[in-house]
């Protein structure tokens, strides 16, 4: 079983968090190229690419401007699942994490991101900000973000899964859609976590991205073998609803 997780906006570098060993990111050249391009921006351009107030565009084009490939841990290039922080990390919990569970996290997990591809928990990241949905013409050919990763991410799921193993993705559909669907040959389940409003179950966004990172240190510490036992899964008062789900999306409500 493995498991595909959003990256977060928010970044804390001032923690410290003892891993077992770091790693190098897979697509380490594919971020390095980016990066490249990024650096020549200015500050009010990639402000005006991104999105971000004036103090947040002078932020990342500082960290542009400074960007060097992760491959030595320092204060700035640290595993990237130690300084992702938000409600999908604060779910996940890692400060509560044993050696074994990084093991088995760096097996199981990965972090999609608009910048590195895809991170595995103990892969070093240099502090960054780009996110998949960037409307981002890179090249005159590539016209986004989705465009410049084409086929590599799902070519690279493929390779590091079995043929009869299950993909659960707890990733948000801005970061899934980066996983081309049609090389991808693996089944994908993607739980989805509802409350009941009035006579209603609705996603209630910031409860749902602390529920997906939940769900993922669930199973890392607890070693599912069977996709089936998932359903068992009631953290947080959740709890399968058969009625409300489908083959491949799973509804756990509240």
């Amino acid at each position: 079983m493995k498991i595909l997780l959003s990256p977060a906006k928010s970044l804390d570098y001032d923690r410290w968090i003892a891993t077992p060993n770091v790693t190098t990111a897979p697509f380490l050249e594919k971020a390095e190229y980016l990066a490249h391009k990024l650096k020549s921006m200015s500050p009010k351009k990639i402000g005006t690419l991104m999105h971000l107030s004036p103090a947040l565009a002078n932020l990342n084009y500082v960290r542009y401007q400074e960007w060097k490939s992760p491959t030595t841990e320092s204060s700035t290039a640290k595993p990237a699942v130690t300084v992702f922080t938000g409600e999908v990390y604060k779910g996940l919990d890692v400060d509560t994490f044993t050696p074994g569970d990084f093991e088995r996290a760096q097996q199981q997990l990965f972090i999609l991101s608009g910048l590195y591809g895809i991170l595995r928990p103990l892969d070093l990241m240099y502090p960054y900000r780009l996110e998949m949905g960037t409307k981002w013409g890179i090249t005159a050919k590539m016209k986004n973000l989705y465009h410049y990763w084409g086929s590599q991410l799902a070519d690279y799921l493929n390779k590091e899964t079995t043929d009869d193993e299950v993909i659960i993705n707890l990733a948000s559909t801005e970061y899934f859609k980066a996983i081309d669907q049609k090389t991808l040959n693996r089944r994908v389940i993607t739980p989805v976590f509802k409350e009941l409003k009035g006579d209603q179950f609705k996603v209630v966004m910031m409860h749902a991205k602390h529920a997906r990172g939940a769900m993922a240190r669930d199973i890392i510490q607890h070693e599912y073998q069977n996709v089936e036992d998932l359903k068992g899964y009631n953290l947080d008062g959740y709890s399968f609803n058969e009625r409300l789900s489908s083959p491949n999306e799973w509804v756990f409500v509240r």
